[in-house]
């Protein structure tokens, strides 16, 4: 799922430009929009746009959608395996890609900024976003390989996650974030080719991987193997290697942050999956 933050104030036109991201998107993909609010009810109907498939308010009091209490980040957690595209509503401590209008702060990278909303090329954003690695969890790639051609003959789903350890043993110093930094397009190219070659297998019918980069924090989840197959052994055995494949062939730059100091992978043994 591809999230656009869009910061400012209304007075800028945020909305209507959030309307404008929304009917620029593909008309086959499904799309999410989220907003903080104060009220004590779901988003009004007159606050809904045309083509949004989900709305919801995140309020003081929670997900107003629903009344559960939950954080944007795990709100989209949540929406990524069912919706292509989701646009964060003011949302200034966001971390995902952005347009900023006015003097508004954003905590994420900035695609585009502007006096108001006519100051944006909506056009250029959204192909700059879909340049960007989306947002995945390890829910919305096993939907991802539920849907692959042979899902018939599957019996089995075998996943790996791997995380940010935060120490090895009680008296290591604390392991607080790792960045992980790569070639534009290598990593890509090369994860797609050890899934061609996976999925080659006899019983595999599809494989799919995934690794974040920038910063992931510490207990938060840092790369996916999901392997769809006929039989359990054939799943186990494939998401093994992928995950060890993944590790020995792409080339991912890892820097670990730790109470003690910033090292890259090569300095120390690293604080990781």
């Amino acid at each position: 799922m591809h999230v656009l933050a869009v910061v400012g104030d209304d007075d800028a036109g945020r909305r209507a430009l959030r309307d404008r991201f929304v009917a620029a998107f593909p008309d086959e993909g499904t799309v999410a929009t989220v907003e903080r609010s104060t009220e004590s009810s779901p988003v009004p109907a007159d606050r809904r746009t045309d083509g949004v498939d989900t709305a919801v308010a995140v309020g003081s009091g929670g997900w107003l959608a629903t009344g559960d209490d939950r954080e944007v980040p795990g709100l989209v957690d949540d929406l990524a395996p069912d919706h292509d595209y989701c646009v964060l509503d003011d949302v200034p401590d966001a971390s995902v890609p952005g347009v900023v209008l006015g003097d508004a702060d954003y905590a994420g990278e900035v695609l585009a900024s502007g006096e108001s909303a006519d100051d944006v090329d909506v056009e250029s954003v959204v192909a700059a976003l879909h340049d960007r690695t989306p947002h995945e969890t390890l829910e919305s790639l096993v939907e991802r390989a539920k849907s692959a051609p042979g899902a018939e003959f599957s019996g089995a789903i075998a996943t790996f996650t791997g995380r940010v350890r935060a120490r090895d043993a009680p008296d290591d110093e604390r392991t607080t974030h790792l960045e992980f930094e790569t070639y534009e397009g290598v990593a890509e190219e090369r994860m797609a080719v050890i899934e061609t070659e996976l999925e080659a297998r006899e019983g595999v019918h599809e494989v799919v991987m995934h690794h974040r980069t920038g910063v992931v924090a510490a207990g938060e989840d840092i790369v996916f193997v999901v392997v769809l197959a006929g039989h359990r052994p054939e799943a186990f055995a494939t998401v093994s290697d992928g995950i060890d494949r993944l590790k020995d062939e792409v080339p991912i730059f890892k820097k670990e942050a730790t109470t003690d100091g910033e090292f890259w992978v090569h300095e120390r043994e690293p604080g990781a999956e």
